[in-house]
């Protein structure tokens, strides 16, 4: 849930910077912005799972961490009901759904 709010977060994004008027200042796809942000932090994100003892940890941190990336880019843009919107759900992902979670066997 986490990664598919960060990626329709981020296409959203992309959305708003294609129709934003520039006018001649900008000379470069400002998109590439949004995709240096994803890998950059896809990159880390992946860093933080691990596979110790047959068992996969850190899944549900780097799907944050991407997240969050994305609530801060939409931040740095300007897009504040896409970064508020992103952070109550992300809140309601992690805590209230996580309480419901059966315990692992």
């Amino acid at each position: 849930m986490l990664v598919g709010l960060a990626a329709s977060c981020y296409c959203l994004l992309a959305l708003d910077l294609v129709g934003r008027d520039f006018g001649d200042q900008v000379r470069l796809d400002p998109i590439r912005m949004i995709e240096a942000v994803t890998g950059g932090v896809a990159f880390l994100a992946a860093g933080l799972i691990v596979f110790t003892r047959g068992e996969v940890k850190g899944l549900t941190t780097g799907a944050s961490l991407w997240l969050v990336a994305a609530i801060g880019t939409a931040a740095g843009l300007g897009v504040w009901l896409i970064a508020v919107l992103a952070t109550v759900l992300a809140l309601f992902i992690v805590g209230v759904l996580k309480s419901l979670e059966r315990p692992a066997e």
